[in-house]
């Protein structure tokens, strides 16, 4: 085995002018799923996707339609999810993973702050740095694929596993459809039969250094805080102190449910998470991660704990409650003596395990109800809970990590870290729990990256290593016990 890996690496170095290239041809395609105006350029990309799946062997390439959308006030047709097969040699014998990535970017303009064209690849050779929208969300990734299929075709290298890959175009738009497809594929079709095991490329390292495998997500419950009093806004000069204030009530309110240092001050929503182990603690001290890293990240040095065990659990294991903002507010600049009639507060929590959004609802339902009764405000008060995700977690211990494990100890030389998410990718989530097995997340790109921002990029050694690192993977996965 180590000589078919030691191959198909040789190989895809030999190709490394031909997949930067290739990720070059990529990134000039604007898919950007939130526009109507592109919406054009995201089916040109998935017509992309399925010529170069077909140019590295793939069969059975579909486009599954989705139907319309209403997107910029006109009716749009939503972008295909491609579907594909690749299976060679004793097919039947070998085990099968499920590929999910993404062919949509985020919109990216060269006045919103860019160095560079954000729709054409710049390497930078100084810096060893691909610059360009979609290089490492998640077009690089998902390109990580058919470079590494490339490479066993060219190396005579028979690939070890099947592969099914499912490439959307509306993950950085609500992945519109793909839950529903999903389930009446399992149900219906018979495309996910015969998978062992899922495999999405679609998140960082924890740092720039040293490569991670993450097995959990955090789930959200988003929540907006409905307070109206008055029936019009009012003179503060001739009413301040005569009327209950909206904006005065939502104050206390919000500040009843988290403290400075990040405590949730709702009943019953810590005695919902699942307890640590020693096990689990023990992967949060042995993370190539600094208290410093996180005041990189941050800019500033505003850490609530000082020590990195800490850190890394507030933000991978532990909920968090957070208050994004207040719709209605006066916000412009200058002074108005207004007092508003309605306003909105917004805010979030993010899940762990064992949180469900139903039951989170319930508890802060129930705690800002008893809250508003103390207020005493003759305002009337309606709570909106906006659809919430859950948490994911997976087994770390699954030959489905051991594999990727190994293939990361051969391709880097080092041992990865396990990570969990603070963030949510609601499609994991649905694979796992749909075709009921085991779903690791291996990401390709650094912490770094600057993914949805100005400037974003991939790492050509990033790039390179990470296109070896799921060949290894695979034939790791070939030899692993199930």
């Amino acid at each position: 085995m180590s000589s078919a890996i030691d191959k198909v690496s040789a190989q895809i170095d030999a190709n490394r002018a031909g997949v930067i290239q290739r990720l070059a041809d990529a990134v000039a395609i604007p898919s950007v799923s939130g526009d109507a105006a592109h919406r054009p350029q995201v089916i040109q990309m998935a017509q992309w996707m399925a010529k170069s799946l077909e140019g590295v062997g793939c069969e059975n390439i579909k486009f599954k339609e989705l139907g319309k959308q209403t997107l910029d006030g006109q009716e749009v047709s939503l972008p295909p999810v491609v579907f594909a097969d690749y299976r060679e040699g004793k097919a039947d014998a070998k085990k099968t993973v499920l590929v999910y990535g993404h062919y949509d970017v985020q919109p990216a303009l060269k006045s919103d702050g860019w160095n560079t064209e954000p729709f054409k690849l710049e390497y930078d050779e100084k810096t060893g740095r691909l610059y360009g929208r979609g290089s490492t969300d998640d077009k690089g990734p998902v390109i990580g694929w058919i470079n590494m299929l490339e490479a066993h075709r060219q190396a005579g290298v028979e690939l070890p596993v099947n592969l099914k890959f499912v490439f959307e175009g509306m993950e950085e738009s609500g992945s519109v459809g793909l839950d529903e497809l999903i389930a009446h594929e399992h149900a219906q079709g018979s495309f996910f039969k015969g998978v062992d095991a899922c495999c999405i490329s679609d998140n960082y390292w924890l740092g720039t250094k040293k490569p991670c495998l993450t097995h959990g997500l955090r789930g959200v419950a988003y929540f907006k805080l409905h307070i109206s009093g008055p029936a019009a806004d009012l003179h503060s000069g001739l009413f301040g102190g005569v009327v209950h204030e909206p904006m005065t009530d939502l104050f206390a309110i919000m500040s009843k449910l988290v403290t400075p240092q990040g405590d949730i001050l709702i009943p019953g929503i810590k005695e919902l998470v699942t307890p640590l182990t020693d096990e689990e603690f023990k992967r949060y001290q042995v993370m190539d991660f600094s208290v410093q890293d996180m005041e990189g990240a941050t800019g500033s040095k505003t850490t609530i704990a000082d020590d990195k065990e800490k850190i890394l659990m507030a933000r991978m294991r532990y909920p968090s409650l957070s208050l994004h903002g207040i719709e209605g507010a006066f916000s412009e600049a200058g002074t108005k003596t207004v007092i508003p009639a309605k306003i909105v507060g917004k805010f979030s929590l993010r899940l762990v395990p064992d949180m469900t959004p139903a039951k989170v609802n319930e508890l802060v339902e129930a705690y800002i109800n008893a809250e508003w009764k103390k207020l005493g405000s003759k305002n009337t008060l309606r709570l909106e809970a906006e659809h919430g995700g859950k948490p994911w977690l997976a087994d770390p211990n699954h030959w489905n990590y051991e594999a990727a494990a190994k293939a990361v100890q051969k391709i880097y030389g080092v041992a990865p870290d396990y990570t969990r998410e603070g963030g949510s990718i609601p499609v994991a989530l649905t694979f796992a729990e749909t075709l009921g097995k085991n779903l690791l997340l291996l990401p390709l790109g650094r912490a770094d990256d600057g993914a949805h921002s100005t400037n974003e990029k991939i790492d050509v050694s990033n790039y390179v290593e990470g296109s070896k690192l799921l060949g290894a993977y695979l034939h790791e996965i070939a030899a692993a016990t199930a």
